[in-house]
């Protein structure tokens, strides 16, 4: 059975979650745009930030955890949120701007879906995706690790596969090129600090470890949790002061959409 996402586990470190969306959202070079989609929108922290720089624009946000919209809708009880999967979305018109953060890399195949969201945009329109770029980082080779060695290793057979692998900057100005003429793409990585191993769990709890933890039952999820701290100790040692830095590569694109 397929668990909801937990918000208050995601907001454990808002400021550091949002500070992404903060970045994506600078370098669009829109004044005002009259109809705005947050795809992926969660809790609605990424939707705060653009009604608060458009405010005279109709902002929506999109996602399909009733967890991340219950806080959405009481965060910003004046904007407009919808259940409803990203690959299905199929607007009435056309918007001016689709923002995407840290929502498409859990999209298969989401090269095409990048293509078919331009079609969604006014000409003009553009198109704002900002996708976690970690998966060779040492917290997810671990949980791979510890998935494929593990007791649990049949249950947790296709975990791995639900997020999908970030592609070059190549891949992503062929996806764009024949449909956009302005296409900014750079990466970012983060280093954030953590005050332990610990707090590193309960970074990805909420969000790559999901895949892992919901088909293990609670005995299993404490022992899969054990393992994975272990492994964590040893590849996040402390700093002098006790705590951990938490590389985090990150990939941006914005895109503007031809005129013709």
């Amino acid at each position: 059975m397929k668990t909801d996402w937990n918000s208050n586990q995601y907001l454990q470190y808002e400021d550091l979650r949002t500070r992404p969306a903060h970045e994506l959202l600078s370098r669009v070079g829109l004044d005002n745009p009259k109809s705005i989609m947050d795809l992926g929108c969660g809790p609605g922290n990424s939707t705060e930030l653009l009604t608060r720089r458009f405010q005279n624009s109709v902002v929506t946000g999109l996602d399909s955890s009733p967890n991340m919209l219950a806080e959405a809708r009481e965060r910003l009880p004046g904007a407009d949120f919808i259940e409803g999967d990203i690959i299905s979305w199929a607007p009435d018109t056309k918007v001016d701007l689709i923002f995407a953060n840290a929502s498409l890399q859990w999209v298969r195949n989401h090269g095409k879906l990048i293509s078919d969201l331009v079609d969604k945009l006014v000409p003009s329109g553009v198109l704002a995706v900002q996708m976690p770029d970690n998966l060779d980082e040492p917290t997810h080779r671990l949980m791979r690790q510890v998935a494929e060695e593990g007791p649990w290793s049949k249950k947790l057979a296709e975990a791995s596969i639900q997020r999908e692998k970030i592609g070059s900057f190549a891949d992503y100005y062929n996806y764009l090129s024949g449909q956009c003429d302005r296409i900014d793409i750079w990466s970012t990585s983060y280093a954030h600090i953590l005050d332990s191993a610990e707090a590193i769990v309960e970074w990805v709890s909420s969000t790559g470890l999901r895949p892992y933890l919901s088909p293990l039952d609670e005995e299993e999820k404490s022992d899969f949790l054990k393992a994975y701290l272990r492994e964590l100790k040893k590849a996040y040692p402390p700093m002098r002061d006790g705590k951990v830095i938490l590389e985090f590569p990150r990939l941006f694109v914005v895109a503007q959409k031809k005129i013709c």
